[in-house]
């Protein structure tokens, strides 16, 4: 039996952050992966999609050209997106990504345990003082009756596995992974009909930002369904039918993106006596298990099914598991978790949405600033989209809402904002460089500020300072 400091179960984002940084560390590491290193994330899911949404906007892009009075007539002639999108998954998943590893132990197996401090790889029994679990999650099917009929469902694990774009496309679910694989293969040429039972877009989200992204998918062509109750599913003739109330949506593929199911069965974690539900391995604050030299770290918790946020967890279970002080500063509820759709316009959040503010009854005022109202966001061709700021008392930040160009990239100062508590007004005497996409957060601190300054009692004092 071999003996470790550390076994790493998933090389996923978690995983890696955890192995990568244990042997830098000079720990002995052992990471144990049934797949592939990177795990969905890499080589069926983040990076993948990106890649398909980039072919997809370029194609998009081209046809934009008649703007600028030059003639374009294109569409998809005998190309492989998708092909394209495997050549770059297998370039990112190459020597160069092994190298971060070179010093960390990796067996390819599925791993179970044998007690809380052995685990079994095939033959082989590893054991270790700290063992951390970063499975994930895969797929959920929903229980839809009909579904089980239907030959080659598409979900995210083999839908970059197809050898062509498929005339029509129905999708069950509005999500992340839903949205961003409607609006592709919809440019890519594919008739796209997403059906779900929530009652907007990203339904994660700001409401308005769902609303918006809705009617960019309908001058697209995209049909969308909110607040569906699908019925069931029939196949016959080569042909997807999903039946909702009324309506029937049928299609030569069907893609499953109805949420996401924790990788638990083959851990066998009663043997180690670990708590779990079927939402995830339940954890503390700094994501130990009840059995507390086992962490589970990522998806596979339940508490945020985010890449980057299985990463930060990585890091800050190492962390604790290293520290002889359990510093608040290893607490995962301590951090801000932003997230983004990558659609065209992204959607992003962070914080809380207008929704939520007032399911808790929190003070808040809302302030709102327009794409179309800055001249740089007009410039580049999309003045569509927002930003919307939940403000409290004394500008206290509580969240923020963006939909449009450079979503993803806005949130982040927003989301530095909340992590260290700064107010609008710091926002406000931030200098930002003009004209950057985000000087547009900037002219949202203004306008807040612009708000406050028609109160009556400031104005008085504003008059009484200039005697």
């Amino acid at each position: 039996m071999k003996e470790y400091d550390a076994i790493v179960i998933g090389m996923g984002p978690a995983g890696m952050a955890i192995s990568a940084m244990g042997a830098a560390m000079g720990l002995k590491v052992l990471g144990v992966e049934k797949h592939k290193v990177g795990g969905e994330c890499l080589n069926c899911g983040c990076i993948p999609s990106k890649a398909l949404l980039k072919a997809a906007e370029a194609l998009e892009g081209a046809r934009h050209l008649e703007e600028y009075g030059i003639s374009a007539d294109l569409q998809l002639r005998g190309g492989d997106p998708l092909g394209v999108v495997r050549r770059k998954v297998h370039a990112i998943n190459d020597k160069k990504l092994m190298k971060a590893f070179e010093r960390v132990e990796l067996v390819s197996g599925e791993a179970s345990f044998e007690n809380s401090e052995t685990v079994r790889v095939g033959e082989n029994l590893y054991t270790a003082k700290k063992i951390f679990i970063a499975t994930g999650t895969e797929p959920f099917i929903p229980p839809i009756p009909g579904l089980d009929t239907v030959p080659d469902i598409l979900t995210n694990v083999n839908m970059f596995e197809l050898e062509k774009v498929p005339e029509s496309l129905t999708i069950i679910g509005g999500g992340a992974i839903g949205t961003e694989m409607a609006q592709a293969f919809s440019r890519l040429g594919a008739k796209v009909t997403v059906v779900h039972m929530d009652p907007h877009l990203v339904p994660l989200g700001d409401e308005e930002a769902g609303r918006l992204l809705e009617s960019i998918f309908e001058q697209e062509g995209i049909v969308v369904r909110n607040g569906a109750k699908i019925d069931r599913v029939a196949y016959e003739s080569g042909k997807v039918s999903v039946f909702a109330g009324n309506e029937v949506f049928s299609s030569e593929r069907l893609l499953v993106a109805a949420g996401r199911s924790p990788v638990l069965k083959p851990l066998k974690l009663e043997n180690a006596g670990v708590a779990h539900t079927r939402r995830g391995i339940a954890v503390d604050d700094f994501m130990r298990t009840n059995v507390k030299n086992i962490y589970a770290v990522g998806d596979c918790n339940g508490q945020a099914l985010l890449s980057h946020a299985a990463m930060h967890q990585g890091m800050l279970a190492l962390m604790h598991a290293l520290s002889p002080l359990k510093l608040g500063m290893f607490r995962r509820s301590r951090y801000y978790v932003p997230w983004a759709v990558f659609t065209q316009p992204e959607v992003a959040q962070v914080g809380m949405t207008e929704k939520q503010a007032r399911e808790k009854g929190v003070f808040f005022e809302v302030v709102k600033k327009e794409f179309r109202s800055y001249g740089r966001t007009v410039a580049d061709g999309h003045p569509e989209g927002f930003i919307k700021v939940l403000v409290g008392r004394r500008g206290k930040i509580l969240g923020a809402s963006v939909v449009g160009e450079s979503a993803s990239e806005l949130i982040q100062e927003w989301t530095l904002a909340l992590q260290y508590k700064k107010s609008m007004f710091s926002l406000l005497m931030t200098q930002h460089a003009f004209p950057s996409v985000s000087m547009i957060n900037k002219m949202v601190a203004e306008q807040w500020m612009m708000g406050k300054m028609q109160s009556p009692v400031l104005r008085k004092l504003i008059r009484l300072f200039l005697r």
